[in-house]
């Protein structure tokens, strides 16, 4: 009778079903930790800009809270948006791709309501913005593509600019299905009233501005890039008399109006010292209204 070994266990329903994507080690889609920590801190800081900016043109204490950075294809970005949203492409120099702001259309309504002094109740699901709407959505919009170039500094291509407004995530066809995307989501508050919220750019975009990940620095004049490095490394100079042995009782025993002998005759130059090393003999003179030390000799080392 044959049979399975004892040891051996059996795949589960689930495993079996488990579906294997192939990986394109040319174009991975993972960022690198370098990059990932530094896109992090941008988008945080972003993120306490948008709420901050959004309270102001809103008039109402609005919030919004970084999640977590990704990259996926476009395609999958896509995929994963609502058809009615409120998408906003924004130009970046001459590439053909464009950088996505999103949000639900319903959100839109709700900053606008307070914008023009409402309550943020709209009443209204889902519905075309009018023509006043979008400009003062453009004016929302503005203001955060500022906190963008404030927040991402170099990481952000210095030509970036508002392109379009489109409501239905179908028709923006923002970039390539296949083209890389950096996508940062986030959660916004406005008056009580929540909305997810992601941005999106052309990875190849952003990350050509963050350089290398891993940047490699040749080593064949490491010697001189050494030394170059400890001549322009500050070090502490003094200049100060020559010290003498107390014991502590003495240290113990000091009051106001005690007077100590020195060891170091009256005109006897004075010890240089770097980090408490003598480097040689300095005496004290003046320049302007500064003290200030000749030296004398120096002292030469071979350690």
């Amino acid at each position: 009778m044959s049979g399975v070994p004892r040891d051996t266990q059996l795949p589960t329903a689930d495993q079996a079903e488990r579906s294997v994507t192939a990986y394109d080690f040319r174009r991975p889609t993972t960022l690198a930790r370098e990059h990932s920590r530094v896109l992090e801190l941008a988008f945080e800081t972003f993120a306490r800009q948008w709420g901050t900016q959004l309270t102001a043109n809103v008039r109402t204490r609005s919030q919004a809270t970084f999640h977590g950075v990704t990259m996926h294809t476009y395609d999958d970005y896509a995929a994963s948006l609502p058809s009615s949203t409120t998408m906003v492409l924004c130009r970046i120099g001459d590439d053909a791709e464009k950088a996505v702001i999103q949000f639900p259309a319903v959100a839109v309504l709700t900053w606008l309501s307070h914008m023009l002094g409402g309550t943020g109740d709209h009443g209204q699901p889902e519905r075309t913005l009018t023509d006043i709407e979008q400009h003062l959505l453009r004016t929302l919009v503005d203001d955060l593509v500022d906190d963008l170039r404030y927040s991402l500094g170099r990481a952000l291509p210095p030509e970036f600019d508002l392109d379009a407004v489109h409501q239905n995530s179908q028709f923006a066809q923002a970039a390539g299905t296949s083209t890389l995307m950096i996508v940062a989501s986030f959660t916004v508050d406005c008056g009580g009233a929540t909305a997810p919220a992601t941005l999106a750019m052309p990875a190849e975009a952003v990350l050509r501005n963050l350089g290398d990940a891993n940047p490699v620095v040749a080593t064949d004049h490491a010697k001189a890039l050494v030394a170059a490095q400890l001549d322009l490394t500050p070090v502490p100079f003094a200049v100060q008399l020559a010290p003498i042995a107390v014991h502590p009782q003495d240290v113990l025993r000091l009051a106001v109006g005690d007077v100590i002998p020195l060891g170091h005759a009256a005109n006897a130059p004075l010890q240089a010292t770097v980090d408490g090393q003598p480097v040689g003999r300095a005496a004290i003179g003046r320049t302007g209204s500064r003290l200030a030390c000749t030296i004398i000799d120096t002292l030469e080392t071979t350690s």
